[in-house]
């Protein structure tokens, strides 16, 4: 599961989450830019770094927990 969070002063104003598939907006200002986030070309790039990052090394880190 990736999670990228984007904080300014303290507050989360959005957060990618790779389970939900979008970003989401915590505060009115992160609400319209989580919308214009999400028809852009940023969420093709945090799913590309899913699946560029995350998944090729989710058993690696997986096997260093256990």
């Amino acid at each position: 599961e990736l999670i990228t969070s984007y904080v300014f002063n303290q507050v989360e104003n959005i957060r990618f989450n790779s389970t939900v598939g979008k970003f989401v907006g915590y505060t009115e200002h992160g609400v319209k830019n989580a919308e214009a986030w999400n028809k852009g070309s940023e969420l093709a790039q945090e799913l590309g770094e899913l699946e560029r990052y995350c998944k090729p090394n989710a058993a690696i880190y997986y096997s260093n927990v256990l």
